[in-house]
């Protein structure tokens, strides 16, 4: 049965009620961060939507500094470094705790005058993508190499005698407001390098994508996708690695010692103490660095766990995947395949080109597969990698003012903002300067339960998927291939048109059907509730939730397009996918049975 609604606009971000007991919630962020009052005309004048695939949960005031640093700089590199023709930056405001994003649009006049500054700067990089993406490799070691180097210890009783005799004429208070100066500036040179490259990926597929569909004008998004899919990418490395650890476990015949592995040092115990138990510990700890900087959250939270910092997560992916190994199953990605696909449709479609074109095509086709690669390893080296050295810097810091009685837990710092923060410290320096008593302890303590309040209340609900009236046409290229917010998308938020009961559409990110028991999951510490044969609903999946897609048949989330990482990594382990939902981690509940059809966008609840 299917029914008929009329509907425009989403509801404007000042109608929208404060959830019950998050009263003042605007007062914890930054003023530039939320929408003003003063600013309403021109606020409501644009169109913006909750980038819940990078923020799925309520973020807390020191955790902005993954949005603010990652989309100022995406906007910089867009609109600055290489003057893209249609692209500049995206807005952003946190509206009830969740991040909302509105595109610049680039005035039609101006495009064409872009193109030349586009060419010349994108061509650079493209003719020498190797020899600069090594380069790259090397800065953003460097940005690692500096913030492990950064540690924060409490100040001492008295300055030590060998700084004083040998005339340094600092004390410790100083390196350590230098060394928070240092982290924050560490990180924000980290993101600029972050999307160096990447804007210049996903200029090459749109530039591919856009050719496809002049020449072919019926040719599905998926056929686009498929022809750079089975490539060989760093981001894949974490779950490899675990795999060769456990096809290893059962060579040496060291099976029997993965029964719980929660306790990751009675694990490792035992395996040492197993016969050529040595040999199995060896490559575990090669595997480690870099591959264990991997998180299964997204790297945005200050509450994201890494592997290496609680090693019961590898151990308990090598333990599922020798219980699947045992099972008879192939735990392999089926990339031989993936490019037997890839290499069909591509040589299809040439055959329909002419002689023109067909130069062109091939060389688009190349240069996709090319930078294709890097549109997920980045993802490795800054969310994974860089923000778990960053998060743990900062939870030490955090742990230090704990201890001086600045905050009830030893993370509370991430309640404040990163200026409170710098604040804080000058206060804390000053106190143990002049000896005597900091301010903080009589004025924070209260002041974070009151903001722990305030985010307990903003997480009790779920976001709008979006603000204010949309735009006739979504053009934005960014908008369309990583967000998945295309015209069609906006009327299936709204329900306009026909509404078919029990039937949520989508975008059809990953080619395939599968029938199965819905899991619905809002966090990555609710993944080892996942079982076998489940279909995975989430807001959002992270590229390090593959150890659990040799469990599931299918995946579907709220948001993101062809091009967001959950699309791509279903892509390359061959499962359906329907993602930019919109709703349904929210409408459809666990136990449920539903189809998932990935050919066509659409996720059916069969009963329940």
């Amino acid at each position: 049965m299917s029914t008929t609604v009329t509907k425009t606009s989403f509801p404007s971000p000042y109608d929208l009620a404060t959830p019950p007991g998050a009263e003042g919630w605007r007062d914890i962020y930054a003023y530039n961060l939320v929408f003003q009052d003063s600013r309403r005309d021109v606020e409501e004048a644009k169109f913006w939507f909750c980038d819940s695939q990078h923020w799925p949960t309520v973020t807390r005031p020191f955790e902005t500094i993954g949005f603010e640093f990652a989309v100022k700089c995406l906007g910089e590199m867009s609109a600055r470094q290489l003057v893209i023709p249609t692209a500049n930056g995206i807005e952003f405001r946190i509206h009830n705790g969740y991040v909302y994003m509105s595109p610049v649009a680039v005035p039609p006049e101006e495009i064409e005058g872009r193109v030349p500054q586009f060419l010349e700067r994108a061509g650079h990089y493209f003719q020498n993508w190797e020899s600069l993406l090594e380069n790259w490799r090397g800065k953003v070691a460097d940005v690692i190499a500096e913030l492990e180097k950064i540690e924060f210890t409490a100040l001492p009783e008295v300055i030590d005698i060998a700084d004083v005799k040998g005339g340094r004429g600092l004390g410790p208070n100083t390196e350590f407001l230098e060394n928070y100066d240092r982290l924050i500036a560490q990180l924000y040179r980290a993101w600029q390098y972050h999307f160096e490259f990447l804007n210049l990926g996903y200029a090459a597929y749109l530039d591919l994508f856009m050719f496809c569909k002049a020449q072919f004008p019926n040719i599905p998004d998926q056929a686009i996708a498929k022809m750079v899919q089975g490539v060989d990418m760093e981001l894949f490395r974490p779950d490899d690695e675990v795999k060769k650890l456990a096809k290893l476990a059962i060579e040496l015949d060291l099976a029997g010692n993965f029964g719980d592995t929660s306790d990751a040092t009675a694990t490792l115990d035992s395996i040492r103490s197993a016969n050529r138990g040595i040999e199995w510990i060896a490559a575990w700890e090669a595997a480690q660095d870099p591959w264990f900087n991997f998180t299964t959250g997204n790297g945005f939270y200050g509450f994201d766990v890494y592997w290496r910092d609680d090693l019961s997560i590898p151990l308990g992916y090598v333990r599922d995947y020798i219980d699947q190994l045992r099972q008879g199953r192939n735990i392999d990605r089926h990339v031989d395949e993936l490019v037997a696909e890839r290499d069909r449709i591509t040589s299809e479609y040439q055959e329909l080109l002419d002689p023109a074109a067909l130069g062109d095509f091939e060389a688009k086709v190349g240069l996709a597969r090319t930078v294709y690669p890097y549109v997920e390893n980045h993802n490795f080296y800054i969310e994974h990698w860089t923000m778990g050295v960053f998060w743990r810097k900062a939870r030490q810091l955090s742990n230090i003012l704990h201890e001086a009685g600045f905050w009830p837990n030893s993370d509370d710092m991430f309640y404040l903002r990163r200026d409170e923060v710098r604040e804080v410290l000058f206060d804390y320096v000053t106190g143990w300067s002049v000896n005597a008593e900091p301010i903080g302890p009589d004025y924070w303590p209260a002041e974070v339960d009151r903001r722990r309040g305030i985010v307990t209340a903003l997480s009790s609900q779920r976001p709008q998927p979006a603000l204010n009236r949309p735009p006739a046409t979504i053009t934005e290229p960014f908008t369309l291939m990583l967000w998945g917010i295309t015209d069609d998308q906006i009327q299936n938020w709204l329900g306009t048109g026909d509404v078919e009961e029990g039937v949520l559409r989508g975008m059809p990110a990953s080619p395939g059907v599968a029938e199965g028991r819905a899991r619905v999951i809002s966090s990555a510490d609710q993944l080892d509730q996942v079982e076998d044969g489940d279909i995975l609903v989430a807001p959002v999946t992270a590229p390090s939730w593959g150890p659990i897609f040799g469990r599931i048949r299918a995946t579907v989330t709220d948001i993101g397009g062809m091009m967001s990482h959950a699309a791509i990594v279903c892509r390359e382990y061959g499962m359906p996918a329907v993602t930019g939902t919109g709703t349904a981690s929210s409408e459809i509940r666990t136990g449920q049975m539903i189809r998932v059809d990935g050919n066509a966008g659409t996720v059916t609840v069969l009963e329940g």
